[in-house]
């Protein structure tokens, strides 16, 4: 269901994005962008406390305490609530003063985008609301209830695109006073869903010191690791557009585009586990534990690779189809960054290890001092060498490999894991595929002339080399059996059908 979820949003989404820009137009889709991420920018705040919601939700559900899940619950929203207000506070106040004196807005429209910002500021504070419905959801593992409703999500945005031509009104102001309304319907919907299923949902508002301060601990450490992700991604951004300019921004821009596409396949599987590694934990089923971690992480990686390879081998050819115009250096970008998101593929997992434990001061003081290290080792190699502008994802890339095993030399150990068996049972099988894979899709991207037909050709190949190399080389023979089995049982069915 995440899998359908997933496509669904993404297709629409790549609809919605041509569609609004086409129907607003180059300047108010701009002014709508500009204008609604003077707030969207608070949203790290919500990401790292969206994380301590689901860690401690989850928690409680695998200790089987009911009384204890009410109280976190109710924790939980009077934390979201507050946080709802100070996004208020600071959108009316400091928010309000940039977007009305700094930001660049075309004469003749401060009305239209006055309107955008304040219902970006409502809309915002409904996602804030919504959030602990949503992670409670995902902790009691109604994944399809999840994906519906993201679905639902995604076709009334989609509607909104056929309500714009109709209504005569400024398109701008319709938008955003449209794209509040799914927001608030949202609300209700995951309000009445969880009422409905879930006796925690009924709890009112609470404020136990103790565990109020847990959670917005652990958010804030979790915060510290969201900052450094947005300090390196920026950073690198800057320094990009200082050492050679906006064109190499924009081969840039382009390739976070499909590294975000990558990073939604990995998410879509390592949601499904996540609930089930904290609950592990909580009852100290640590085998379990371990099976989840090691099982998803080796998957995860592979069915991203199915993906990253002939993007690498065709990025050109792909790019030019969708852009036409394609800047110097994007095919490049985009293999350095799927390189970046396949590792970071692997440290999902083990993140998710450490939220189960509640201990992230010290993981979370090394992971997000090597993490931001990428910008400055980036300036120094751009200002005393004449590296070409690939070198800061090389970087990136590097630096994202010392971190993964950093991140396993600490957390493995919290878990009662041996390092010796991550390395045996993820990464051996990993190295193995990544370097049998390529080898006959290498043969055949240098024996065909590149057209249509090479592109189709490469890209089955690539498929067809990984499943083969994954299933000798990266499969345990429990999993070839498991797999030989399912296949039997489909074919069976098919048949009998």
């Amino acid at each position: 269901m995440l899998y359908v979820r997933m496509f669904v949003m993404l297709l629409i989404s790549l609809y919605t994005s041509r569609v609004i820009l086409n129907t607003l137009g180059i300047e108010d889709y701009g002014i709508y962008n500009v204008v609604a991420g003077v707030i969207t920018m608070l949203g790290f705040l919500s990401a790292s406390l969206g994380g301590a919601t689901a860690r401690f939700i989850a928690f409680d559900l695998g200790k089987g305490d009911t009384a204890k899940l009410k109280k976190t619950f109710g924790n939980i929203l009077s934390i979201y609530l507050f946080l709802a207000v100070i996004v208020l506070i600071v959108g009316e106040t400091v928010g309000l003063w940039f977007m009305s004196t700094q930001l660049q807005i075309p004469e003749g429209r401060q009305t239209a985008a006055m309107w955008v910002y304040q219902f970006s500021i409502l809309s915002f504070m409904l996602m804030v609301i919504s959030a602990p419905y949503n992670s409670l959801i995902i902790a009691h593992e109604k994944m399809s209830a999840f994906a519906y409703i993201s679905i639902v999500d995604a076709v009334l945005k989609l509607l909104i695109l056929y309500l714009l031509p109709i209504i005569p009104q400024d398109k701008l102001i319709v938008y955003a006073i449209l794209y509040f309304c799914v927001q608030a319907f949202n609300r209700a919907l995951y309000g009445i869903y969880c009422s409905r299923h879930f006796p925690e949902a009924h709890t009112r508002l609470q404020l136990e010191k103790k565990q109020f301060r847990e959670i917005l601990s652990f958010a804030g450490w979790t915060m510290n690791g969201n900052l450094a992700v947005i300090g390196y991604t920026q950073g690198l951004n800057v320094l990009l557009n200082i050492f050679f300019g906006p064109v190499v921004n924009a081969a840039r821009a382009v390739a976070v585009q499909v590294q975000a596409v990558c990073y939604q396949f990995c998410s879509a599987i390592l949601t499904a586990p996540r609930p089930q590694i904290v609950k592990s934990y909580a009852r100290e089923d640590f085998s379990y534990m371990h099976y989840l971690v090691l099982k998803t992480s080796k998957f995860a990686f592979f069915i991203l690779f199915l993906i990253v390879l002939p993007l690498c081998f065709e990025a050109e050819t792909i790019l030019t189809w969708w852009l036409g115009v394609v800047p110097d250096h994007t095919g490049n970008f985009i293999r350095l960054v799927l390189c970046a998101a396949l590792l970071r593929c692997l440290a999902v997992p083990i993140i998710d290890c450490v939220h189960a434990t509640g201990r992230l001061k010290k993981f979370q003081i090394i992971e997000g001092s090597m993490l931001l290290s990428i910008v400055p080792i980036a300036y120094l190699l751009l200002k005393f060498t004449t590296v070409p502008p690939e070198a800061v994802f090389i970087v990136h890339v590097i630096v994202e490999i010392f971190t993964l095993y950093a991140r396993a030399r600490i957390v493995l150990p919290m878990v009662k894991m041996r390092l010796r068996s991550y390395f045996t049972q993820v990464i051996i099988p990993i190295l193995l595929v990544v370097l049998v894979a390529p080898f006959l899709p290498i043969l055949v991207y240098t024996s065909m002339q590149h057209s249509t037909l090479s592109l189709f050709v490469v890209c089955v190949v690539c498929v067809v080399s990984t499943l083969l190399a994954v299933y000798t080389l990266g499969c345990t023979s429990d999993e070839r059996n498991l797999v030989v089995n399912k296949a039997k049982s489909v074919i069976a069915r098919l048949f009998n059908r």
